[in-house]
């Protein structure tokens, strides 16, 4: 069922009362969710998982995934997380995994955006470059 432009405007509305101080407040969400199922208004059980959807996608903002082809040394992943840190927030956890088909280089995913300097990402770009040639 395609959800309603009142139900989707609602859960917006909830989703930015859930930030205090600009971050996302876990209580705030608890609350929220509470009410919204004992209050049960119109359509609330598609506000609810449109709610859930966006925390989700803020939660994964601050969550990165490094994935690398070896196991990264110690200065190199202070670094690489001291950068990220700094430019995304000093809240912003990371999750570091060896990936041995990348070959070689490494892959960042921080919610949507992906960021692959890989050998496997260089050779699938590569390929797909001659495959439209």
């Amino acid at each position: 069922m395609k959800l309603s432009k009142d139900a989707r405007k609602l859960s917006r509305e909830l989703f930015k009362l859930s930030f205090s101080e600009g971050k996302l407040n876990e209580a705030s969400v608890k609350t929220i969710t509470q009410k919204v199922a004992q209050e049960q208004p119109r359509h609330y059980i598609d506000i609810l998982k449109a709610y859930q959807r966006l925390i989700r996608l803020e939660i994964g903002k601050m969550h990165a995934v490094v994935e690398s082809a070896t196991p990264l040394d110690q200065a190199a992943t202070d670094k690489l997380l001291g950068e990220l840190r700094g430019k995304y927030g000093e809240t912003l956890s990371a999750e570091f995994k060896v990936t041995p088909e990348l070959i070689g280089g490494i892959r960042v995913k921080l919610g949507s955006n992906v960021w692959d300097s890989s050998v496997r990402g260089n050779l699938s770009r590569l390929e797909s470059q001659l495959a439209n040639a």
